[in-house]
């Protein structure tokens, strides 16, 4: 029976786990543990949504590590966002496997708590300096933004294996992870990867009521930022194609009520609102 599970890639090698004194640690085909044997991480859910004490934190996170991280490395320690964030994001996937969706998204906005937006999440090259520890929730949510963007998750989950096919036992630099995702997603997604792991600032969609009219626009971005997001207008469900300049939509029925869909990891701000008289 096709179970559609990837194997390992080291295979050959084995899987071993090795219990130790510290949280737990990724080691090509010998996985490090010291939690317990028991759900969280230290009993403690990341998320603080209820999902994260279902399972084994150390487990799921350390030994995802054996596709990202050992089978795909890094080549600098400022691009250590290839190991984190897509490791950090599995845990989602992990959740999602055994209980669903929503439970998953759920998830991981839940790691949002977690972000701090102190530094980019990709660091200095060729002098040893490793990026933001947002590298973890922060590019979890990035990716899972990106599955919105990409609204087929059969589309995204061959993204994620074909990342492991093509760069199979590879140490490989940030841009072509980047261009990868967006050659096979069909977008450009360089302003996204320049947002979120090279700046430090979350964009909000920032909009105005005006006489059941609707002007909106990004703000708190860089310069080229063009994201589509998916937005909830009085409750039904619209795509938009914001810019950092300001845009104008009306509809037939009057625009009386704005929300940004949640797994899009931005801010919603309501900059105006005027009803006529």
């Amino acid at each position: 029976m096709n179970t559609g599970l990837v194997p390992i890639p080291f295979y050959e090698d084995g899987y071993k786990l090795v219990e130790v004194s510290y949280p737990g640690m990724e080691h090509q085909s010998s996985v490090t543990y010291g939690n317990g044997y028991k759900n969280g991480y230290g009993e403690r859910d990341v998320s603080r949504t209820g999902w994260g004490n279902k399972f084994d934190f150390i487990l799921a996170h350390e030994s995802g590590h054996e596709w990202f991280a050992n089978s795909i490395t890094n080549w600098d320690v400022a691009d250590m966002w290839i190991h984190e964030s897509f490791i950090a994001y599995s845990e989602g996937l992990f959740v999602d496997y055994f209980w669903g969706k929503e439970a998953s998204a759920a998830y991981c906005r839940g790691t949002r708590m977690n972000i701090s937006n102190d530094r980019p999440i990709i660091g200095q090259y060729d002098v040893n300096n490793m990026g933001s520890g947002d590298m973890y929730s922060k590019g979890a949510n990035m990716l899972h933004t990106i599955r919105q963007l990409i609204d087929n998750d059969e589309q995204w989950r061959q993204i994620l294996r074909g990342l492991n096919k093509e760069f199979y036992h590879q140490t490989v630099k940030s841009e072509q992870i980047e261009n990868y995702i967006s050659e096979h997603t069909g977008l450009d997604l360089k302003p996204l990867f320049n947002q979120y792991l090279r700046d430090t600032r979350i964009p909000i969609f920032e909009y105005a009521l005006l006489n059941g009219k609707m002007r909106y626009r990004w703000g708190n971005c860089i310069k080229d930022f063009n994201m589509k997001v998916k937005v909830l207008i009085n409750g039904k469900t619209q795509w938009l194609e914001p810019e950092k300049k300001w845009q104008n939509l009306t509809m037939e029925e009057p625009i009386k009520t704005v929300e940004v869909d949640k797994d899009f990891y931005v801010a919603g701000f309501c900059v105006s609102k005027v009803e006529a008289q």
